[in-house]
């Protein structure tokens, strides 16, 4: 009996330790269940999910006529969930009524594979249930809309599972134009194993603007290092804003064309060309070209704003300043001692045998550095800062501030300097011991033939978003003169001595042009690193504007040649640079007539408009996502900016009436005015800029309409 009881006694110990235990964890259940249930959901959703970044859509880079010059082309990874619903239901009888047409759509798109070979691959993933099966990577976006139209995927991401990721690749549509000032993009691998891309130029510039704002994604783990993106939980990104440039593609074109003909000829080292509208300061075009190992020209760094010594383009500046201060005239003689000059134990050499007595302005235009170097001497050796102030009141001591990153500082000595002497001041005056770059130069250039306005010089006209200028640059005036109106007359008619007379260093260039120029040639030795002067490496340069008359682009060309080069002459390297560049803006923009006269009806006061058939227009802004405001009512509609906003507003076609067909697409203009039985004469491409009946004019029969379009 006592056995029995002692073994009941540990039974029933058993049995309530037994319900105590459950007790307790059916209690710690509830309480995680109930009480901290939100919390480990949270966990497990931290371990199952992830937020990854959705790169915004990059801005687009454009010349001034619109022409795009770096731009983001989409490009997809094409993926396949093998469990979304409409595969799987019926036991996959969707599918496999596909499968076989799918198979074919895809190899017949694609040319890759077989038709056989995407079925048994479609087969494989479905037998897999892989949830976020790889079928291709990187097709375009013509070939995505192609993929859309296939059997299956049209029925939509639901039924099919098929799912596109969408990436941008920077594309620059002309190539190697303008590369190095558009930008460069210089792929890495950042910390995190994502592909990246490093920019210079204006990409760089303006990375900030043109990059946007990433948006955010949440993608849930199916398996190990497999995600797929939850619906409904993207933030999308902000897309870039739009950058508009002052460059001009047919300009920058004829100059980096004119820059490679020379420098491959005669296989120099490197060499740059600016070309500035004279009245504004706009860049209209900025190559730079330097010879790679192979023999090829590329661009790597971006000499127009690179500090180096000027050389004799910058005798300019010296005789500003001796005009300025009244030291001398132009008719004054100056000695040239035979092309030799002897100061303070150095020997200013000119590059030729000028002979002795000559005007202050035949030594200029002969660019005798040994008259230079005297006149400079003479009258500013005692006192040497008011040189130097002369130097900096014309901005060399200065960044020009031009609108892209990558610009080095000048160096102008000043008595105080280190490396100062007694031969400083000489040595300067015709462009040594003082460093500026070509961007420089080019504005003291502008400025003489801007009547003495100093312009600042710039890369951006806008920043744009959906196509409306959030910011806009204006010409900007750095010195309102750079000298007294005595003195610019003076400078001007030096350098079309350079340029139009006889002995000029730049006569036989310009001596059968059709127009005049003005400007001045340039040819310093310059140091080679370590090597120094040894290998004799002369920088050719040119810088002038043109028609010298009416002066409407200014331009200049720097190039170094190779070591020992038997033609180095600024006049023979630069000079043909320049000529092919002002020959050909000459004959285009010039000298062209104006045969249409522009109609004197009222201007229209909005930054841009479009105009055309209305389903067209809406379409074109659907697809480009555009907030508008739509009230037009006729089939015909114009596109105007007003409060910073897109608006259509009707366009009235009236019978027998000349529309107003400004701003259309060449197929819209045509269209309204053959369709009113009169004869259109079109000139240019673009859309219709001019017309030569302003709109209300009775047409007759047959009669004559010329249209002129621009880009």
């Amino acid at each position: 009996m006592e056995v029995k009881r002692d073994i009941l006694w540990r039974v029933y110990l058993a049995f309530i330790g037994i319900v105590v235990f459950s007790v307790l964890i059916l209690g710690r259940a509830v309480y995680i269940q109930q009480v901290q249930g939100s919390y480990w959901i949270g966990q497990a959703n931290q371990q199952q999910q992830s937020l990854v970044e959705i790169d915004a859509q990059r801005g687009t880079i454009y010349s001034e006529d619109g022409s795009m010059l770096s731009t983001s082309i989409p490009y997809f990874d094409i993926y396949i969930d093998f469990l979304a619903d409409g595969l799987r239901e019926k036991d996959g009888k969707r599918f496999k009524e596909n499968l076989d047409s799918l198979s074919m759509g895809l190899a017949d798109l694609f040319k890759d594979q077989t038709a056989a070979d995407y079925r048994r691959k479609l087969q494989t993933g479905y037998r897999k249930r892989d949830r976020y099966f790889l079928l291709k990577r990187n097709i375009s976006f013509q070939e995505y809309k192609q993929l859309r139209a296939l059997p299956l995927v049209k029925q939509g991401k639901d039924k099919s599972g098929f799912v596109a990721e969408v990436k941008d690749k920077r594309l620059n549509p002309f190539g190697l134009l303008a590369n190095r000032t558009i930008g460069l993009s210089r792929a890495y691998i950042d910390s995190g194993g994502k592909m990246r891309n490093t920019n210079v130029g204006l990409e760089k510039t303006y990375d900030s603007l043109l990059r946007g704002e990433s948006g955010k994604r949440v993608m849930r783990k199916i398996a190990v290092g497999v995600y797929v993106p939850v619906d409904g939980s993207e933030i999308e990104p902000e897309n870039g804003k739009d950058v508009v440039t002052t460059l001009d593609v047919n300009i920058q074109d004829i100059a980096e064309n004119a820059l490679l003909k020379v420098m491959s000829s005669n296989e120099c080292r490197e060499g740059t060309c600016l070309v500035m509208e004279v009245k504004t300061g706009k860049v209209k075009a900025i190559a730079n070209l330097r010879r790679r190992d192979d023999g090829t020209y590329g661009e790597d760094l971006n000499y127009a704003i690179q500090a180096t010594e000027p050389g004799s383009t910058f005798k300019l500046a010296t005789l500003l300043s001796l005009l300025e201060d009244r030291y001398i005239t132009l008719n004054q003689h100056v000695d040239l001692e035979g092309g030799k000059w002897q100061v303070n134990g150095r020997t200013v050499f000119d590059t030729e045998n000028h002979g002795h007595e000559v005007t202050v302005k035949e030594a200029f235009k002969m660019s005798s550095n040994v008259g230079m170097a005297k006149l400079a001497m003479a009258n500013y050796a005692k006192n040497p800062n008011q040189f130097i102030e002369h130097l900096k009141r014309l901005h060399f001591n200065q960044y020009t501030g031009i609108d892209v990153l990558g610009e080095t500082p000048p160096v102008v000595k000043t008595p105080k300097s280190r490396t100062w002497s007694a031969t400083s001041v000489p040595w300067m005056s015709f462009g040594y011991e003082v460093m500026v770059s070509p961007l420089q130069t080019l504005m003291l250039y502008n400025a003489v033939a801007n009547n003495g306005k100093m312009m600042k010089p710039y890369l951006v006209n806008s920043i744009q978003e959906n196509g409306t200028a959030i910011h806009q640059n204006e010409p900007h005036v750095a010195i309102d003169s750079v000298c007294s109106s005595r003195t610019l007359q003076l400078l001007q008619e030096c350098l079309n001595a350079v340029c139009q007379e006889p002995n000029g260093t730049g006569y036989n260039l310009f001596k059968n042009a059709p127009y005049k120029v003005a400007g001045k040639t340039g040819t310093a030795l310059v140091a080679d690193g370590n090597r120094g002067y040894a290998d004799h490496i002369y920088q050719s340069s040119f810088a002038g504007y043109f028609p010298a008359e009416d002066p409407q682009y200014s331009c200049i060309v720097v190039i170094r040649n190779k070591p020992f080069a038997k033609v180095y002459y600024g006049a023979a390297v630069a000079g043909p640079v320049f000529k092919e560049i002002a020959d050909k803006l000459y004959a285009a923009h010039i000298q062209k007539d104006n045969i249409v006269a522009r109609p004197s009806w009222k201007k229209d006061s909005s930054s841009y408009f479009f105009a055309g058939a209305k389903d067209d227009v809406k379409q074109v802004m659907d697809v480009l996502k555009w907030q508008y405001a739509d009230s037009g009512k006729s089939d015909w509609v114009r596109l105007y900016q007003v409060d910073y906003k897109p608006v259509l507003t009707e366009q009235k076609v009236i019978s027998k009436t000349m529309p107003d067909v400004r701003g259309m697409g060449l197929k819209d203009a045509l269209y309204l005015l053959e369709n009113m039985d009169v004869k259109v004469e079109v000139r240019g491409r673009g859309k219709v800029a001019v017309q030569s009946l302003a709109p209300g004019t009775a047409l007759q029969k047959k009669q004559s309409v010329i249209i002129e379009l621009n880009p």
